[in-house]
Formats: C-alpha cells, structure tokens, sequence
C-alpha cells in the first residue's frame, strides 16, 4: 500500500467516528423532527400523514396564530434591545480595554466572568436583585431617595420583557467585547496614532478607522446574537416561567414551541405535530436570515 493510500485510510479512521456521532446525535433527531410535522399526533402516538396542514394550523387557527405572532414580536425587541445593549455596549467596553487603561487585565477578566456562569445562576441570581421587596436594586432605589421608581420588575407587564433582556445582556456582553477587542488589536497601532497625530477626535477614530476595520467582529456579533435572540428559552423559562408571564409579556417562540410540543401546567397535552412544525419553521427561518445577512455583512466588509 502506498503512502498516499496510508493517508486517505488514515484519514478516513479519523473522520469517520465524528461523523457517525454527529449523524446520529444531531442530523437523525433534525430529520425526525422534520418529519413529524408531517403527521397528527395523539400524545406520543404518530397518526394519520397531514401534509403541510400543521403549518396551515399555525397561522388560520387564533389559538395558535396569536401566541405565535405575540412571542415573534417579542423576539423582534429582544434582537433590537440586545444589538444596541449588548453588541454596541460590547464594542464600547471593547474600546476602552483596547485603550489599556489602569487593571485592564483585571477588568478583561471581570467583563468575561459572568458568561461562563450558567443560565440557572443567572436567573436566580437576578431574581433576587429585582425582587420587589428585599431585591438590591429597589433596596438601592428606596435608599437614593427614589421609592416611586421601585417596581415589581418582573411581575409588572410594562417592565417585564426589559428586565430579561437586561439580565441576558449582563450575562453575555463578555463575548461580543472579547470579539470585537481581539478585532481591534488586528488594527495597526500606527493607523491610530496617525488619525490622533491629525488631530481626529476619539469618536472620529471610533466611526472612521475603528469601526470600518472591526466589520469582521460585527459581522460574527450579530449573527451569534440574531440566532441567539431567537433561539431565545433558558432564560425567560426560568425567571418568568413557561406561560412568559406576566399575562404573556414575556412569551418568546421557544417558548411558545415548548408548550405546543410538551404541554405546560395548566394543560398537559402533547402536540408534537404543530410543536415540530413550529421548530421546523423557526429552524428555516433563522437559518434563511442569518445566510442572507452574513453574505450581505461580508460584501458590506468588502465595501467598507
């Protein structure tokens, strides 16, 4: 046997176990789910093959085209809220470690603790800091003199969603900074000192040099964050529970999925037919979206 047959054997032993995995771990259960979309279901039994009208349901019958609609607004604001909090907070975070003022090596640390946090802490965590009587932040609210401004953050509608979403970008803001950080130290020091040498202001360098050669890192920060924002579960599960309350203020698509397909406290029925439909859907969708927006976000690099 060859040397180049050696290889491609080799390679072949090495490639094949991985494969095997990831098809039977991740590609069967996609196909399966795919599949029973396509049939009706009575708890755990498969019945009778309905073609496409489980996605038809979703949209024709109130019971399911409400919640559905409602949870996709939801997760339109929570993209938006979080592309501004979180990735342009990010970036500006990014800006003044790049900047290296006194204990950035410190602060480099504590931007990124809490993302290795899991979701549990972090719900629990901020259910005690915004809990309306002993939470820390009606405490500092009430101590500041500003007692009309402490509310039931998360058992008030009007509040409800900005809470999770704030919560979320406190628990993932180290990602987008580590990103867009590791973006600017690719920059040329001299680049910058020309710009300031010219007498370029800081947000002159940040919107003309900074921000055009950083695209890369924007690019990866929003299509993570547009596949997180709609993939969105762990959190509002466990801090405002599986009916996204209250009254439904905090409902998202995940969500809406877990009930239709598992059932929830109030009704325990099963209904894997529209509950795969829907995540056939969502699946489609976000993999549609994030395709176009990356290719539209890597030409935009090429332009800037």
């Amino acid at each position: 046997m060859g040397s180049a047959s050696r290889h491609r054997v080799w390679v072949t032993f090495l490639v094949t176990p991985p494969l095997a995995v990831m098809a039977a771990f991740v590609v069967y259960p996609i196909l399966s789910a795919f599949s029973y979309a396509f049939f009706s279901w009575h708890g755990l039994s498969r019945e009778a093959f309905v073609g496409l009208g489980n996605f038809v349901d979703l949209f024709t019958k109130p019971h399911y085209a409400q919640p559905i609609m409602r949870a996709f607004g939801h997760n339109l604001i929570v993209l938006a809220a979080l592309l501004v909090v979180q990735n342009g907070g990010g970036f500006l975070l990014a800006w003044f470690l790049y900047r290296e003022p006194f204990g950035f090596r410190f602060h480099r640390v504590a931007v990124f603790l809490p993302v290795i946090l899991s979701s549990v802490i972090v719900a629990f965590l901020w259910k005690l800091l915004l809990h309306p009587n002993f939470g820390a932040v009606n405490g500092a609210l009430n101590a500041a003199g500003l007692g009309n401004l402490a509310l039931p953050w998360l058992g008030d509608s009007r509040t409800a969603l900005a809470a999770l979403i704030f919560a979320n970008a406190w628990h993932w803001i180290g990602f987008p900074t580590l990103v867009f950080l590791a973006g600017m130290q690719r920059i040329p020091r001299e680049v910058l000192e020309s710009a300031e040498l010219d007498g370029a202001s800081q947000i002159q360098v940040l919107r003309r040099i900074v921000w055009p050669l950083a695209a890369p890192s924007a690019t990866v920060t929003f299509t993570l964050l547009f596949i997180g924002a709609f993939n969105w579960f762990e959190l509002p599960y466990l801090m405002t529970g599986l009916e996204g309350s209250p009254f439904g203020s905090t409902d998202v698509l995940g969500l809406v999925f877990y009930r239709l397909a598992f059932g929830n406290q109030s009704a325990s029925v099963q209904d894997f037919g529209h509950g795969s439909a829907l995540a056939t859907l969502l699946f489609l969708f976000m993999a549609a979206v994030a395709t176009a927006a990356t290719i539209r976000l890597r030409r935009r690099e090429i332009a800037l």
